[in-house]
């Protein structure tokens, strides 16, 4: 798997050659993960059927329960992804986010994802 590297302002990194791409390592299996979790399901005009169930499994009228359990299974079928070993989630009815951290099996190694602050309207 080969995965340009994006920035901390999450921007493409350029400039480097090579040094701007993960290559089969878990940290290119994380960033996949991470970017897949953002683009929500019918978001992508040319491909509706991409993209994190958001709406459709998490927002709302959902508990925690159904909330990790879509999460879980869209991660599971990320690219790359072989199993969860790990996950813990925070719902804040309150301040209405929702925010998870896992860790992941690659096929590359284990490595972590963070779900930070999704906001649930």
């Amino acid at each position: 798997m080969r995965v340009r590297k994006l920035s901390s302002s999450n921007d493409m990194t350029f400039g480097s050659g090579a040094l701007n791409f993960y290559v089969d390592i878990p940290a290119a299996v994380a960033q996949v993960v991470q970017t897949s979790l953002l683009l929500w399901l019918g978001e992508w005009y040319i491909d509706v059927t991409l993209g994190m169930p958001w709406i459709q499994g998490v927002l709302g009228k959902y508990n925690l329960a159904t909330a990790d359990a879509t999460v879980q299974d869209y991660i599971s079928n990320v690219q790359g992804v072989t199993d969860i070993s790990s996950y813990a989630s925070v719902s804040n009815q309150k301040d209405r986010n929702y925010s998870a951290a896992a860790t992941i099996d690659t096929l590359y190694g284990k490595t972590a994802v963070q779900i930070a602050n999704q906001s649930l309207f």
